[in-house]
């Protein structure tokens, strides 16, 4: 909810006046005294708490991320876990190398301490899919990571887990963020250090946490044997992006055999200013600059790159017929391993009648392919990861099903059940495992590639965000979107509209039959349009950023001539949106 100016100085002078806010946060609002504009832009709102949790930039006011909005959320996730009467079970927090990462965890800890709920805070920086697979090791109720995963560095973020590992899904994030919505930021419960650790409510984990973590991983390791043959021989760069990998991707790498593996020296370090990308994102080219240097360097094999929370994975991989390093998409790489694992378990008579794939809706559509291929289901869900993670919770809990992969567009995917959410290090041993089996048979992962749009046909995708800041850009986006939802196009560029979903009314219109059905899903504000042909196109505003995103997808007879469609596609429907 937008404030009016009215409310938006009258808190802004609460800020400036108000004990309960320290003294580095009232000097940084004195100082845009006079500025209604960046005035309105701090306090225009509440830093909205998503269906994740909090993601912003970092600062003065309640539209920033901030030790006051992380305590509020916080306030509010505590009052959910009283009523349900979980404190004992506790909270696992994790945090990456952000700036004031380490302090709003800390803060977390001190206001769930303060309500009288065990905490379990890790000594350091560790990835995101650990705080997952903590949560379910220690069978705690809940957890926290500090991160804005890809974001730049002026970004922190508070995403929310529940007992299942999984980030926070319906109904329970709609509980939190109703819970939240109560409290006024002065009603925020904390308590000092000392006296939070004397009472046992604060407690810190680490390297328990991390052997368990790396066990399981080894353990999802189909291939052992061709790994003990190749992996001596592959090499590997790898950047940590200044983030939480670099220690988890060399441990895991190094136990498994992989021992040329070359760390990108001036990205190794930790440290939340990124100092070397404009973005630490492994979705842009630009952010392998450093790595593939390296990598022409020491003639390497596969390059690896993990974000900030080491929850996202990018690689390149050579191509001995050109020499050149190729990038893999998020869905090239999740359709690569994907067809890896089923093929292997296949052949070993290991792959269950009940197994499932799971991905999204606005994943690549290989994976219907793949799944048909080796004569298992296939699930596809809204977006987000967390609705991957849900899945395994809905598996066992029926018996119906198996979890066997799950991968979306954004560059994650999950081999095997030891967390639910993506896991950037066991997709880097994953690749690593793919390559040594594949050399053992004669391939690189680009020959293997190729392999697959001969075999499944010649899929391209693409995401396009627009950025749209402020309140004028939040209005905007809404405006897209609702203009869209009344009025949706019978045809794109040329491309006739077979078919029409509204997630948020849960419907899907077939334009042929005319028939009206539901989608089956839970109700999003994502709109998605189906033509002939495989081809696709899907969009909806981003929960976290102030972007509206377009997904497109196509499918074709040669690599050239689906990106030249997908091209032609993507910028007929940003003409329709813009």
């Amino acid at each position: 909810m937008l404030y009016s100016d009215e409310v938006i100085f009258k808190n802004y002078e609460l800020w400036c006046n108000d004990s309960y806010f320290d003294a580095n946060i009232v000097a940084e609002l004195k100082k845009i005294r006079g500025d209604k504009e960046e005035i309105r832009e701090r306090f225009c709102r509440d830093l909205e708490f998503g269906t994740g949790g909090l993601r912003g930039i970092m600062g003065a006011g309640t539209n920033r991320v901030n030790i006051y909005t992380v305590r509020r959320a916080t306030q509010g996730l505590a009052n959910v876990i009283l009523r349900a009467g979980a404190a004992k079970k506790g909270v696992v927090i994790a945090y990456d190398s952000r700036k004031m990462s380490r302090e709003f965890a800390k803060e977390a800890a001190l206001c769930l301490a303060a309500n009288g709920i065990m905490t379990f805070i890790f000594e350091s920086l560790r990835p995101t899919p650990e705080l997952s697979f903590a949560v379910l090791k220690r069978g705690c109720i809940a957890g926290v990571v500090i991160t804005a995963s890809h974001n730049p560095a002026e970004y922190n973020g508070y995403k929310v887990y529940w007992e299942d590992g999984a980030q926070i899904t319906s109904p329970r994030d709609a509980e939190i963020i109703t819970e939240i919505n109560k409290i006024k930021y002065s009603d925020a419960m904390t308590v000092p250090e000392r006296e939070a650790a004397r009472t046992g409510l604060y407690n810190v984990i680490g390297k328990e946490i991390d052997d368990l973590y790396i066990n399981a991983l080894k353990a999802s390791v189909i291939n052992t044997e061709a790994v003990k043959r190749q992996a001596a021989s592959i090499k590997i760069v790898y950047t940590p992006l200044h983030g939480t990998g670099n220690l988890p991707v060399r441990r895991i790498l190094a136990e498994l055999g992989f021992s040329k593996v070359y760390v990108v020296p001036e990205q190794e370090k930790a440290d939340g200013a990124f100092p070397t990308v404009a973005c630490p994102n492994p979705e842009v080219p630009e952010t392998f600059a450093l790595a593939l240097e390296l990598a022409g360097r020491v003639d390497a094999d596969i390059v690896l790159a993990t974000d900030p929370d080491a929850d996202r994975l990018g690689l390149y991989a050579k191509d001995t017929a050109t020499g050149k390093y190729v990038p893999f998409t998020g869905n090239m790489l999740g359709a690569l391993v994907c067809e890896y694992r089923l093929s292997q378990l296949k052949k070993r008579d290991m792959l269950p009648g009940n197994g499932v794939v799971v991905t999204t809706i606005v994943s690549g559509k290989m994976a219907r392919d793949i799944a048909r291929e080796y004569n298992v289901g296939l699930i596809e869900t809204l977006t987000g990861f967390k609705y991957i993670g849900e899945q395994i919770k809905l598996f066992e809990k029926s018996g119906e099903r198996e979890f066997l992969f799950g991968y979306e567009e954004s560059y994650g995917c999950l081999v095997g059940t030891h967390a639910r959410d993506k896991d950037a290090v066991a997709a880097a041993a994953a690749i690593c495992e793919a390559a040594a089996y594949y050399k053992e048979n004669g391939l690189t992962l680009c020959g293997q590639m190729k392999r697959l749009f001969k075999k499944y046909g010649f899929y391209s995708e693409a995401l396009r965000t627009v950025t749209l800041d402020g309140i004028a850009g939040a209005e905007k986006i809404r405006g897209i979107m609702s203009g869209m939802r009344r009025n949706p196009p019978g045809s794109i560029g040329g491309y006739t509209v077979t078919a029409f979903c509204d997630y948020d009314k849960g419907i899907r219109i077939d334009y042929e039959s005319g028939a009206q059905s539901e989608t089956g899903l839970p109700k999003s504000d994502v709109l998605y349009f189906e033509f002939p042909n495989d081809m696709w196109c899907c969009i909806r505003p981003s929960g976290t950023e102030p972007k509206i995103k377009l997904y497109t997808g196509v499918k074709d007879v040669s690599r050239r001539k689906a990106e030249e469609k997908l091209a032609d596609f993507t910028e007929s429907v940003l003409k329709l949106l813009l």
